[in-house]
């Protein structure tokens, strides 16, 4: 059997998988996340989750790999990871009191095959206030998440009115697909 391996830095995504029952190991390497500007803003997040499996099959060769992105898209835009308190402030005011898309593209591959999907998941925010906003920002440093927010975590609690899709998938992993693909086309069930 080959061993399983999560692409990711993400210690949510890496969670998801150990929850649902996959064994794993966790390999990461620095890819370049550059995109096309012409692409349509639905295409990125399956487009990086590919494009991060091709680097990872040049190291990883009898593996089964698990690589994935995820996009928050508000008022047509990405909302990419916010680099300061500013910007995270900024993503958060923009979302309030609206919905975004939250899609997350996963790419599992084999020596064999290559298969690719993405999910996507409708947020919606009540109005957050600046006060709400800093005590986020000042208590999560939400520096390492699209979109400046984890749904796991308070703003997704007090500010999240409802969502279309999966919750898991905001997370950062629609893991019921991710099970769904890897115990039927590569053979892989959780092991106790």
């Amino acid at each position: 059997m080959n061993k399983l391996i999560v692409a990711s830095n993400s210690p949510r995504r890496q969670e998801l998988m150990a929850q649902a029952g996959f064994k794993f190991e966790v390999f990461t390497q620095d890819v370049d996340e550059s995109v096309d500007e012409s692409m349509p803003i639905l295409d990125v997040a399956k487009y990086l989750a590919e494009k991060k499996n091709i680097e990872y099959r040049k190291l990883l060769d009898q593996e089964i790999v698990v690589t994935s992105d995820t996009v928050v898209i508000a008022n047509d835009q990405i909302l990419g990871k916010p680099k300061n308190a500013d910007e995270a402030r900024s993503m958060l005011q923009s979302m309030s009191d609206g919905s975004h898309l939250v899609i997350t593209g996963v790419c599992i591959s084999s020596d064999t095959k290559s298969i690719s999907f993405d999910d996507t998941t409708k947020v919606y925010f009540k109005p957050i206030t600046a006060q709400e906003i800093e005590y986020y920002i000042d208590n999560y440093k939400p520096y390492d998440k699209a979109g400046a927010y984890g749904i796991q975590e308070w703003i997704g609690m007090v500010a999240i009115d409802k969502i279309e899709g999966s919750f898991y998938n905001v997370m950062g992993l629609p893991i019921h697909k991710v099970y769904d693909c890897l115990k039927n086309k590569f053979g892989i069930f959780p092991k106790q």
